[in-house]
């Protein structure tokens, strides 16, 4: 993280509990981030917190270290149940629990707090164990937590603080319902402590916040339209059948070591799999039917350099938790002007700088002028010369589910590109690329 990203406060200087300090210490934390900065002198106090802040600007340690805090600092009621957790933290997606238990332990390492995770797709009986062995802060996403809840695995009677991590994206995925049932069987607002973050404090988002939360501090920090200075951008405007030779194309020049490119569909994710491996270019595609072991060593395997690029749709990527990406591609532009910046986001973060490259097909190109606006600015546009359009080695097709209709083989930004036109890519042409200018 760089020096110009934090504020100058210091941990050291919040009176945390020893223990707890300890953690911080050890993960190398000095200086707070601004979210962090203007966070915790509320959620130490006891108050409730509805905090906006983008993504990798440090949201996840403001609400563990407010959290541990004041569990450390107000003990367990002598009543207790062995099952009854402390405290909840709920995220919308597997990847970012897992994320936020990885933190929590770093952090919590010696506070003696018990921390467990349960999440979806593995580990059943395991995670079922974990938690029947008691736990003080339960992690997890919306649909295994209330599963567990359901069969009194654990109490939510005694608990002592919820946080909510990434609300918006709660609405976004259809968790809604599943949150205000979970905070409906908590103690009353008044007798608990509760945060809430979100990378929009939207209307529905607050409405929530009002209706759930006692009394909270807003705290907004950058609004998420407010894209990173320090994020390169670049638009393309390819044709159809040139959008994967192009791609193909800057990633042989850019040699990138970490790469997201994000598609709008899963089957244009798996068709740019095999077209990008058959061209020598490491990729997985990322889609919400890979198996969740397989997934998570997709994960792991990007995360250490290993895979080079990975390729993903908005609700395959949301929540993930991934450092140091060098670049990020929009192969199809988004269609909805917030996962424009929520996907750029995803490099440049913690101070860092980044790539994001951006494709204007004639099938995604009318989303362009309400992204400029959103974001308040032009993107610059570069042209595309014919030795940007290597040839191209097209993989076989997939085979088709048992009675699918298998129609003729298409170009464009279903990652076949070119239709057949295996003689080499359409020369760039005059006509079109940045005639919008």
């Amino acid at each position: 993280m760089s020096e110009n990203h934090l504020s100058d406060l210091t941990f050291s200087s919040l009176d945390l509990v020893p223990d707890l300090m300890r953690g911080i210490e050890e993960a190398g934390f000095t200086r707070c981030t601004p979210i962090q900065a203007q966070t915790l002198p509320f959620a130490l106090a006891g108050r409730d917190v509805a905090g906006q802040a983008q993504t990798g600007t440090g949201k996840t340690a403001a609400f563990l270290v407010g959290l541990f805090q004041n569990l450390l600092k107000h003990p367990a009621s002598p009543t207790r149940g062995a099952t009854a957790i402390r405290a909840l933290i709920i995220a919308p997606t597997r990847e970012l629990a897992i994320q936020i238990h990885q933190d929590a332990i770093q952090l919590g390492q010696h506070t003696g707090l018990r921390i467990a995770v349960v999440y979806g797709g593995v580990d059943y009986e395991k995670q079922r164990r974990d938690l029947e062995g008691g736990v003080d802060v339960l992690i997890g996403t919306p649909g295994r937590i209330i599963d567990y809840f359901k069969q009194h695995v654990f109490e939510l009677r005694e608990a002592q603080a919820v946080v909510l991590d990434e609300a918006d994206r709660m609405f976004d995925l259809g968790f809604i319902a599943d949150i205000r049932y979970m905070l409906r069987r908590l103690p009353p607002p008044d007798r608990r402590q509760s945060m809430l973050f979100s990378a929009t404090l939207s209307q529905r988002v607050l409405e929530l916040a009002y209706e759930h939360m006692n009394d909270p501090a807003l705290v907004r920090i950058e609004p998420e339209k407010i894209t990173a200075d320090r994020v390169r951008q670049v638009m393309y405007y390819p044709a159809m059948e040139e959008k994967v030779p192009l791609l193909v194309g800057l990633l042989r020049k850019m040699d990138p070591h970490r790469t997201m490119v994000f598609v709008n569909t899963k089957r244009v994710a798996e068709k740019l799999e095999d077209t990008l491996q058959a061209n020598g270019i490491q990729a997985q595609a990322l889609s919400g039917d890979v198996p969740q072991k397989k997934r998570m060593r997709f994960l792991q395997d990007f995360h250490d350099g290993k895979l080079a690029v990975l390729i993903a749709t908005d609700v395959a990527s949301r929540g993930l938790h991934i450092p140091e990406v060098s670049h990020v591609f929009n192969f199809d532009l988004p269609q909805d002007c917030a996962d424009y910046v929520h996907r750029i986001g995803r490099t440049a973060r913690a101070g860092a700088e980044g790539d994001a490259i951006s494709f204007a097909c004639e099938e995604y190109a009318v989303a362009l002028p309400d992204i400029e606006k959103y974001i308040g600015r032009k993107i610059p546009f570069e042209p595309i010369s014919v030795d940007m359009l290597p040839e191209i080695t097209w993989p076989p097709r997939r085979p088709s589910p048992e009675g699918a209709h298998r129609g003729p083989r298409r170009g464009g930004s279903g990652g076949g590109g070119g239709g057949g036109q295996r003689g080499g890519p359409r020369r760039s042409g005059g006509g079109g690329r940045g005639g919008r200018r």
